[in-house]
């Protein structure tokens, strides 16, 4: 990690202020939000777990035989741990087995070749099945000296909350707006374009990055688009639904939509607090619209489902209630 973000070097600051005072844990779980760089602050906490001379700044030296081990990706004293291939060996699995925590199990009862610690990264976390969650809680159970174990989820909800308990919690979050403002600077964003990505990504400066580089705020403004064009009677729900499910960019534009309502919410829900109007009748269809269409996003990777007909019928909703909020300003 040759240029940490700020939100990180406070992460990994905290941990290696703990690691100095001999209060790091056997376990630690580094969660926050996608593209926040989790992973790579694991990685520069593996270094300096196995570095043999760390510096006066806390970090690996870089020089060192383990140093020299891992920068060639040859560290007998690393594992990291993913999604592996299927017995066929056509994809990689969804879920993280029970197997492979009985390999971690084993290799953690072994002793460390470079005579230091050892060190293994679980990446996503939150993909263990329940037999393989059940075999990790036996070695959280029984931690050994300068054995650690380093869990990189964005979803930690998913994980047991007996795995939960028995680690040390990093959290990534989200920094001030001038702070990310002037990291995407930083990287070679204009303003403007910076305050549009913060924008749509909530201030999330990373996910603003991923966005800018890939082209999906144009996404967004289709998306947009869209829902305002099916309001309008211009689009019809069953042609839309099949044209944002047409890709693989269908959970992404039906985050976008989600998110627009949920904007929606929000201004109702301000207006609201004002003593001379009412609540909106339509803000429970609105929440319910929301819940049903991160509920679809989810189910999208099952097979076997008609995801076009519910996307198609929650758009048909979504201009019947674009309908009567029209009625009911009209009516004013």
């Amino acid at each position: 990690m040759s240029a940490p973000a700020p939100w990180q070097q406070r992460v990994l600051d905290r941990a290696l202020a703990s690691l100095a005072e001999g209060r790091l844990g056997h376990a630690l779980l580094l969660c926050g939000p996608p593209h926040m760089g989790k992973r790579d602050v694991a990685a520069a906490l593996a270094r300096r777990l196995l570095c043999a001379s760390p510096g006066a700044d806390g970090l690996a030296c870089g020089q060192c035989r383990g140093c020299q081990l891992l920068a060639a990706g040859t560290h007998p004293d690393l594992r990291e741990v993913g999604f592996i291939p299927t017995e066929k060996g056509d994809k990689l699995r969804s879920e993280i087995i029970v197997d492979q925590m009985r390999e971690l199990g084993q290799w953690f009862s072994l002793t460390p070749q470079m005579g230091g610690a050892q060190v293994a990264v679980i990446d996503p976390a939150h993909a263990l099945n329940p037999s393989a969650s059940n075999a990790l809680l036996k070695t959280l159970e029984e931690p050994s000296r300068d054995r650690y174990l380093l869990l990189v989820t964005e979803e930690p909800g998913r994980l047991p909350a007996t795995i939960r308990s028995r680690c040390q919690r990093l959290e990534f979050r989200t920094p001030p707006r001038a702070e990310a403002e002037a990291w995407l600077a930083g990287q070679g964003i204009g303003p403007q374009a910076a305050a549009r990505a913060l924008d749509a990504a909530r201030g999330h400066p990373g996910l603003a990055a991923a966005w800018l580089a890939d082209d999906s705020l144009a996404l967004r403004t289709a998306v947009l688009a869209g829902l305002a064009a099916v309001a309008d009677g211009r689009r019809t729900p069953v042609e839309l639904a099949a044209e944002w499910l047409a890709d693989e960019q269908g959970a992404l534009r039906l985050r976008f939509a989600a998110e627009a309502v949920l904007d929606g919410l929000a201004h109702r829900l301000a207006a609201a607090r004002d003593p001379g109007l009412t609540v909106p009748a339509d803000l429970q269809k609105l929440s319910a619209w929301f819940d049903a269409v991160n509920r679809l996003r989810g189910q999208l990777a099952v097979p076997g489902l008609r995801h076009d007909l519910v996307l198609a019928g929650l758009l048909l909703e979504w201009r019947s209630m674009s309908m009567d909020s029209k009625s009911m300003r009209a009516g004013r």
